[in-house]
């Protein structure tokens, strides 16, 4: 990596026909068992690094480098096919079922905790997690990025993890 940083056409190639043949070893157990085409993740990896090169920290081993930029390009993957986990309905019946007037009150309790968010935090959290739209209908919905919508909701919940941490009581 050094010499190929220095212009060494011949040591980069060399650079890249190794890290191939070990990206394709390590990725194709990680990104078929989730689905994703193996080969498309290492060419991603290999343009990755190849217009990345630069950020590689001089006098540090290559491998941890490349194989944090091929576990990123295989989550990629998995966000572009929209993975997801699925459980039957049929298994968690019995846990929807609920009492009306507790519900009422846990109505209420929601919109207290939702109270202590801004306004474009509370519409974030409830269009995302309580009605279940996506982040991009949201980000269209509310004139927001999508990343905007993201932060947001990353943030607010975050911000009502914090409100109701409780501090253990050392006696």
């Amino acid at each position: 990596m050094e010499r190929s940083l220095q212009g060494d056409t011949c040591a980069y190639r060399n650079l890249l026909v190794e890290l191939t043949v070990g990206l394709r070893h390590v990725v194709r157990g990680r990104a078929q068992s989730a689905g994703v085409d193996a080969e498309d993740v290492v060419q991603e990896v290999l343009l990755a690094l190849h217009l990345k090169r630069s950020t590689w920290v001089r006098g540090t081993p290559v491998a941890p480098w490349v194989a944090a930029i091929a576990r990123n390009k295989i989550v990629d993957g998995l966000r572009r096919r929209g993975h997801r986990i699925e459980i039957p309905l049929e298994s968690v019946m019995e846990t929807l079922w609920s009492d009306d007037s507790d519900s009422e009150g846990q109505a209420h309790d929601l919109e207290r905790v939702l109270g202590m968010l801004n306004e474009r935090q509370r519409q974030v959290v409830r269009a995302v997690s309580i009605e279940g739209h996506s982040a991009q209908e949201v980000a269209e919905r509310l004139q927001m990025s999508e990343g905007a919508v993201r932060v947001t909701l990353h943030r607010s919940l975050k911000a009502l993890a914090a409100m109701f941490r409780v501090v253990p009581n050392e006696d």
